[in-house]
């Protein structure tokens, strides 16, 4: 189906902060989209494109490979129980938590540092 509403790839871009081949590679990676085309072909995104590109880049910000947004992207879109949803989360949440306390430890370990050669 192709419909004019929307705004266009470099627009997008600009609104995500990704580049135009960062898009491409998601919705070719099934990562977003299907992504609606203009009568010329051209990419148009809606509102909830751009919201769920947000949802992805904060997800790959926070270290989940293309592999885990995949499978995620593949319950969000499978009709079933929210449980396997909620136990994928939950499982990258508690590893989070865990890289946040070891980041915590060595940022403490640098300000140590920092405090000690700094006074020297």
């Amino acid at each position: 189906m192709t419909v004019a509403r929307g705004i266009s790839i470099g627009e997008a871009a600009t609104a995500t902060g990704l580049t135009e081949d960062t898009l491409r590679y998601y919705e070719r990676e099934g990562l977003v989209g299907p992504i609606d085309r203009d009568a010329s072909g051209h990419r148009r995104y809606a509102d909830n494109d751009v919201s769920w590109i947000g949802v992805v880049t904060c997800l790959r910000d926070a270290g989940l490979g293309i592999a885990d947004l995949r499978r995620f992207t593949s319950l969000l879109r499978a009709d079933g129980e929210a449980g396997e949803r909620v136990e994928f989360v939950t499982g990258r949440r508690d590893e989070l938590v865990r890289q946040s306390g070891a980041l915590a430890a060595a940022i403490k370990v640098l300000d140590e540092k920092i405090a000690y050669y700094g006074s020297r």
